[in-house]
């Protein structure tokens, strides 16, 4: 596993694209993807009409794209993903956990929101919040927590649980709209509507 991550450091922008699901990192990688299929073309296909000096001038681009970037991606290379909170992060998540069973939505946010500015990269945190902003009815912030999570190595364990978030987005169910403002200001009164018109995907898991 240590190996294949260190692998990404081969096509720049992999690093982040790959194991944590960067923009920046898919912008980088498709920008140097269409600088080495110029450099090849002037090579190889169009060489009678593209001077010598103008396409060792593109390999040379190439490799100094190539260069800069591995270099940058070694100097911060995303670290592995902590295979254990530590007893700060077990804290807040167990604070978040028992908010969220309870439908104390307000205190469940502020809590895996303190836990993800310390671990950014826990993905269970990750697809409970996921998993809350859904049933506050905040479908769109829902779906970019759900779809970051999915680009990144962190979401590997929960492929499943994210898949079935994201198709609960894809069609909103009228029971939500309805019953999102009063969540948003009185989630006990409101998880009485709630309980039948969702599931939440993670509630099995977390309640063990």
């Amino acid at each position: 596993m240590v190996t294949a991550r260190y692998l990404t450091l081969l096509w720049p922008g992999l690093p982040w694209l790959w194991l944590r699901g960067s923009l920046a990192g898919l912008t980088l990688a498709l920008a140097f993807a269409l600088v080495l299929d110029v450099a090849v073309i002037s090579t190889w296909i169009w060489s009678d009409l593209v001077d010598l000096e103008i396409s060792l001038g593109i390999w040379t681009a190439t490799a100094a794209v190539w260069l800069v970037a591995t270099l940058s991606a070694l100097s911060a290379f995303p670290p592995p993903i902590p295979v254990a909170r530590d007893q700060a992060t077990d804290t807040l998540f167990l604070k978040a956990r028992d908010a969220y069973l309870a439908r104390d939505w307000l205190t469940a946010e502020m809590n895996l929101r303190a836990l993800l500015q310390l671990s950014a990269m826990d993905g269970e945190a990750q697809l409970l919040l996921g998993t809350l902003l859904r049933r506050l009815g905040r479908w769109q912030e829902s779906r970019q927590a759900l779809e970051k999570l999915s680009r990144s190595d962190s979401g590997g364990h929960w492929r499943s649980a994210i898949d079935r978030e994201l198709a609960y987005l894809t069609v909103p169910r009228p029971a939500e709209s309805a019953v999102a403002p009063a969540a948003a200001a009185d989630p006990v009164t409101a998880s009485v509507s709630l309980n039948t018109a969702l599931t939440a995907p993670v509630e099995d898991g977390l309640a063990a």
